[in-house]
């Protein structure tokens, strides 16, 4: 049974930091893509960054030189540090998994990131 399991969402103020993880469990996780999505109210889900297996790295315009995802194989875990944070970063951040090869697409529960302004 695959899970991706994220915590540290909350509320923070417009220009403050706040870090999210996903803790994935059931997936060969090295061979996997991570990457955080995000939805705002009424908006579509959008890519906010990700990770291959490698460790190449890309990120949304919107958030480049403000946000840095990571990942851990040791730990299985993927990581986003968020800083100077803006009210439109606000929504509900998902963590994916994804593995080419095998076509395999999993999300997480997601957590709510809320800045305030």
């Amino acid at each position: 049974q695959v899970q991706l399991v994220e915590s540290g969402g909350g509320l923070v103020q417009a220009g403050g930091s706040l870090s999210v993880s996903c803790a994935a469990s059931g997936i060969i996780f090295r061979l996997n893509t991570m990457g955080w999505y995000r939805q705002a109210p009424g908006k579509q889900r959008e890519l906010v960054a990700r990770i291959a297996s490698g460790g190449d790295t890309n990120y949304a315009d919107s958030v480049k030189g403000r946000f840095t995802i990571s990942r851990d194989n040791a730990k299985n875990t993927v990581y986003l540090q968020m800083t100077s944070l803006k009210p439109e970063d606000t929504g509900v951040y998902y963590c994916n998994a994804f593995r080419q090869v095998t076509g395999r697409n999993y999300w997480g529960q997601g957590t709510q990131v809320t800045v305030s302004s």
